[in-house]
C-alpha cells in the first residue's frame, strides 16, 4: 500500500497533507508516530472517570493532530466530540465516542499495516 493508499483508506485528504510537508518522507514520518499518541486513550480513560477537563483536553489534541495530517474522517468525529465536550453534554459524548473510536482504529490499524509493508 502506498501513503496516498493508506490515506484513501482512512477518509484523509492526501493532497493536502502533501502541499503542507511537501515529501513524501516527511508525511510518512509523522504519520507513523500517529498510533503512538496517547490522546485518544486519555480521552477515553479520563471521561470515564469523569474528568471532563482532561478529556477535553485530549480530544481537542486529538482533533488537532487528526487536522494537522489531514486525517479528515478522524478530524470530523474528534471534532464533534470536542464540542460535546465544550458543552459539557456527557450523553452527547456518549452517542459521539463510538464513532470516533471507530475512526481512530481504522486510522491506527491502516498506519500499522502500511508501517509493516515498509519493514
Amino acid at each position: 500500500m502506498t501513503v496516498q493508499e493508506c490515506y484513501e483508506r482512512i477518509g484523509g485528504d492526501y493532497e493536502s497533507v502533501f502541499g503542507r510537508f511537501r515529501k513524501e518522507d516527511r508525511i510518512k514520518k509523522f504519520v507513523f508516530r500517529f498510533p503512538g499518541d496517547k490522546s485518544f486513550e486519555t480521552l477515553c480513560t479520563s471521561f470515564e472517570s469523569g474528568n471532563m477537563e482532561e478529556a477535553f483536553r485530549a480530544a481537542h489534541t486529538l482533533k488537532g493532530v487528526s487536522q494537522n495530517l489531514s486525517f479528515d474522517r478522524l478530524y470530523k468525529s474528534s471534532h464533534e466530540i470536542t464540542e460535546a465536550l465544550r458543552a459539557e453534554d456527557k450523553e452527547a459524548v456518549e452517542t459521539l465516542l463510538p464513532r470516533v473510536r471507530e475512526d481512530y482504529e481504522l486510522t491506527v490499524s491502516t498506519i500499522q499495516a502500511l508501517q509493516a509493508e515498509e519493514a
